[in-house]
């Protein structure tokens, strides 16, 4: 015969499970006021952009904010207030938009037209939600260029990077990172798949088209080996902005030959591993060719 409880016990777990119910429907509850709010400030900034209000669009700037335009050019915050850059999407009135949270103090809008793509972060401050990141891309229209030389060698970023990581999340995105990349040298597709997002996406200068998760795994499941990816800059240094379980990576990859890009990622702590969310690459038009060494 099944023994009851007594009522004290029942009582007290009646209270449990209120009070779990209470705290998962308040945090659903912030998270989507959060998303509201996202949404409401971003639409906000594209409309002062598009007019070219400064005294609005400051507001909603971040101090750390890191602004690239389409040509690959980078600036600070103040360089941005001086001279309000104009967005090359205008008021995104004909742009498809999407909104990914990532953890209660970062998210991500991604806005493209066309061959033009515009990637917003945003972080959350006491004083509300600040504009972090803005980046465009304008992928290539026409037939691929003709290719440039390139090795199958990885030194940078496969084994090692030349920038000493501060602790632990650091160490933790440089070793998933220089993972990744081996397994792109070596068209291993399993290797590569723990270390991205089911949402990830590449949108780079030299690309035609976004390449997703699948479009990525159709190209490692081609055998083959190399190239070798682009290295890691020394100069300008990797930035890495901590979110807790969320890191913005921000540096420049320098191709073997060709011109370096700007690159601005989102990773976030996985069970395994540190997870690439996506990665935006914008060519630096203004910067001089990479001339491999003679052999």
């Amino acid at each position: 015969m099944e023994k009851l409880l007594p009522p004290w016990r029942l009582a007290l777990a009646g209270v449990a499970f209120a009070v779990a119910t209470t705290c998962l429907s308040l945090s659903g509850t912030a998270a989507a006021a959060d998303d509201a709010a996202v949404k409401e400030a971003d639409h906000a900034l594209v409309a002062a952009l598009a007019k070219g209000d400064k005294p609005a669009a400051e507001k909603m700037f971040d101090t750390q904010l890191t602004w690239t335009n389409s040509a690959g050019d980078t600036f600070g915050r103040a360089k941005v207030i001086a001279a309000l850059p104009k967005p090359m999407l205008g008021d995104e009135s004909s742009a498809q938009t999407s909104q990914r949270s990532y953890g209660p103090d970062l998210v991500a809008v991604q806005a493209a037209s066309g061959k033009m793509h515009v990637l917003r972060i945003w972080a959350k401050r006491p004083a509300g939600w600040r504009l972090l990141v803005y980046q465009e891309v304008t992928q290539r229209s026409g037939p691929a260029p003709a290719a440039l030389p390139t090795t199958n060698d990885c030194e940078n970023p496969c084994k090692g990077v030349p920038y000493t990581a501060k602790d632990d999340a650091e160490k933790g995105i440089l070793k998933s990172w220089g993972e990744l990349e081996t397994s792109v040298l070596h068209h291993d597709a399993n290797g590569w798949t723990p270390h991205v997002l089911d949402e990830f996406v590449l949108i780079s200068s030299g690309a035609a088209e976004p390449a997703d998760k699948a479009f990525r795994l159709k190209q490692l499941n081609t055998p083959g080996l190399g190239p070798a990816p682009p290295v890691l800059a020394k100069t300008p240094a990797v930035r890495f902005i901590h979110f807790g379980d969320f890191v913005v990576m921000i540096a420049q990859a320098n191709p073997y030959a060709g011109k370096p890009n700007h690159i601005t990622r989102i990773w976030v702590k996985g069970p395994q591993t540190w997870q690439m969310a996506f990665s935006y690459q914008t060519t630096i038009q203004s910067a001089p060719e990479i001339v491999p060494p003679k052999s």
